[in-house]
């Protein structure tokens, strides 16, 4: 089969295509440029092939984490580098480092963010999954009620638990905003069932604003609630999001800048007016 594939083609040529057969692209493209380094700093072939090696590893690498970042939906905005470290508690703070090393989601434990509306919980953890990723791990993120009615529709077709093994996949799945959700029995039961289904083998982080003692809003049943709030916390981080809505202080801060603008442009126009009259 080699011989087929090379054929009559130079040395060069054929080590190239027995590469990308071998589905080793860095090493078809770096090889020459390479080996004339090598040639020019004497390495031995070992020396050689290791830095090759290398290329490749890290060209796989960063094609896992581009692809790991389109399949994951997380907001573009919301990084680490834009999260306002300043308006989080010393705790939280404190604990952030560690989140995004990703020991959690090596034990299969989950994270939940509390917190009032605005404090910045989905930013958080948005930032905690694009660091996540970058350490090879694979997010999703979702809104709830957009999980449950595609949990819904695979139960309807009767495909749940292929569904289920497609969201085992994700090394943590980040459900938002789940205290919006009032689920009908139906609902409830399939949302239950994810979260059964991935306890202590995978991690869900979760962000809600309705804390563990309304979460029969949810649920709906005393004896469920308290089954899937049990499976949650067994093994969990539980992160308070305190302070004022990031949201109100950004609407403040819009207000002031545009009155500083408006003021601004009335003491043009009239600076302007004072000239005109001047001249006249």
């Amino acid at each position: 089969m080699t011989d087929l594939m090379t054929g009559n083609a130079s040395p060069a040529d054929s080590l190239a295509m027995m590469m990308r057969a071998l589905k080793l692209p860095a090493f078809a493209r770096h090889a020459g440029e390479v080996a004339q380094k090598a040639e020019r700093e004497g390495w031995t072939f070992g020396q050689y092939l290791h830095h090759l090696a290398e290329i490749e590893t890290h060209e796989r690498r960063r094609r896992r984490i581009e692809r790991y970042l389109r399949d994951s939906d997380l907001p573009s905005e919301k990084t680490l580098a834009t999260l306002n470290r300043a308006r989080l508690t010393p705790k939280v703070a404190k604990m952030l480092p560690t989140l995004c090393e990703g020991t959690f989601v090596e034990r299969g434990d989950n994270l939940l963010a509390f917190g009032l509306p605005g404090r910045g919980k989905t930013h958080l953890v948005c930032a905690i999954g694009y660091e996540l990723i970058q350490r090879g791990y694979r997010v999703l993120f979702t809104a709830t009620f957009a999980l449950v009615q595609r949990l819904l529709v695979a139960k309807r077709d009767l495909r749940l638990e292929k569904e289920l093994s497609s969201l085992d996949t994700y090394d943590a799945v980040i459900l938002d905003d789940i205290g919006y959700v009032q689920q009908s029995r139906e609902e409830m039961e399939v949302l239950f069932t994810f979260l059964a289904e991935r306890y202590e083998r995978r991690s869900v982080i979760i962000t809600s604003n309705v804390v563990f003692s309304e979460w029969d809003r949810i649920f709906k049943d005393p004896m469920t609630t308290a089954a899937a709030i049990d499976r949650l916390v067994h093994h969990s981080v539980i992160v308070e999001m305190t302070g004022p809505s990031v949201r109100a202080d950004a609407a403040e801060q819009a207000q002031k800048e545009a009155l500083t603008t408006v003021a601004e442009s009335t003491k043009s126009n009239k600076q302007l007016m004072n000239e005109v009259a001047g001249e006249k």
